[in-house]
């Protein structure tokens, strides 16, 4: 019986499940999870225990699978028999001690060994700066297969200049059952939530700030935390430190339009879609982007989504597009993710993705 036909016992070491404060990896890592426990699959999510998680856990328990807490790398190997029964074991980017986490678990484990690269352009540059936190040389060529947040042209960079056995894409997504549509009130004309990122707020500063600088009759805000006091935030823009996500779909249902805004290294590399990007369209929310190579092949420019370079870009979809046309646009790209970037249709990729590597593994 292969991997794929029969239920498997998977470990993930990752970011963070309890907690999405400050972290996009929560949410990834429960809609991916949650679908591979409707699927049969036996998850075991082992996360590190730290005090800014600890302080703000939005899901302590979840349902869809076994959460383990440990606090260093010696009380890490407790779990050394879980891992050596696992028929897949998958190391997260970002792992505190990344790098011996993942020797660890390429020592361990008799099945899989993988990486989940959910930040595929900052490692890389990480990378080239000689940082080897959570991701290093050796480790890298070790895992039997790397799952790349990143699709396009890193995946033949992967493989050609860093030796990693097998790169496959395996782009976020999102629950459409914990993203449904949630129409509210519109509070604001232009909303976005991510936690702060330096390289990230110029991007912001043009497509959001200046916007409301500029239209002081439009509401507009920016949630998520970690944004430094100096920030000079225009009257008309409102601040929330914080989202839960289970209040995500009200808050996008709050918005007439909600901005995506990708990280440098990511616009640079292309090819990866933010989290964000799935989950507004997945509420009905329509989406305006920033500019990056790979963005139309997930969702197409005019139709499923609004691009922008500038602020006259953004005010000119602020001021110009019409209620139907807005409606249009948000029915189109929810039609386009529910059809192609669900966290089931990720669960079953990944499935398919483990099913190869552990046929290589055999043949070796």
């Amino acid at each position: 019986m292969s991997i794929a036909a029969r239920p498997m016992r998977i470990v993930v070491l990752g970011l963070s499940l309890s907690s999405s404060w400050g972290n996009g990896h929560a949410t990834t890592w429960r809609a991916l999870l949650r679908a591979l426990g409707a699927r049969g699959h036996d998850v075991l999510f082992l996360e590190r225990d730290v005090p800014w998680y600890a302080a703000h856990r939005d899901l302590a328990e979840p349902g869809f699978c076994r959460l383990a807490l440990y606090g260093d790398l010696d009380e890490l190997r407790r779990f050394a028999p879980e891992v050596g029964a696992a028929d897949a074991v998958i190391v997260g980017s970002f792992v505190p001690d990344g790098a011996a986490v993942g020797r660890w678990a390429q020592r361990t484990a008799r099945g899989v060994v993988a990486f989940y690269d959910i930040d595929t352009p900052v490692t890389l540059a990480r990378l080239a700066r000689g940082e080897h936190d959570y991701i290093a040389p050796d480790v890298m060529r070790g895992y039997g297969l790397y799952l790349s947040f990143t699709g396009g042209p890193v995946l033949r960079e992967l493989e050609a200049r860093h030796g990693v056995a097998a790169a496959r894409v395996l782009y976020c997504s999102v629950d459409p059952e914990a993203y449904p549509p949630r129409p509210q009130p519109l509070r604001w004309d232009l909303s976005y939530i991510g936690t702060y990122s330096e390289d990230r707020q110029p991007v912001l500063e043009s497509l959001l700030i200046e916007p409301a600088r500029r239209a002081p009759h439009l509401c507009f805000v920016v949630a998520g935390p970690q944004y430094p006091a100096g920030i000079a935030w225009p009257a008309n823009v409102e601040r929330i430190e914080h989202v839960p996500p289970a209040d995500h779909p009200a808050f996008y249902g709050s918005s007439r339009f909600t901005l995506n805004v990708t990280r440098s290294d990511m616009a640079r590399a292309g090819w990866s879609p933010s989290v964000r990007l799935f989950e507004a369209a997945a509420c009905g929310t329509p989406v305006i982007s920033d500019r990056w190579d790979g963005l139309e092949e997930l969702l197409e420019p005019g139709r499923e989504m609004l691009p922008a370079a500038s602020p006259a870009d953004v005010l000119a979809v602020l001021e110009g597009c019409d209620e139907r046309l807005r409606l249009a646009i948000a029915a189109a790209a929810r039609n386009r993710v529910l059809s192609a970037h669900t966290a089931a249709h990720r669960a079953a990729e990944l499935e398919a993705h483990l099913h190869d590597a552990a046929a290589r593994l055999a043949t070796r």
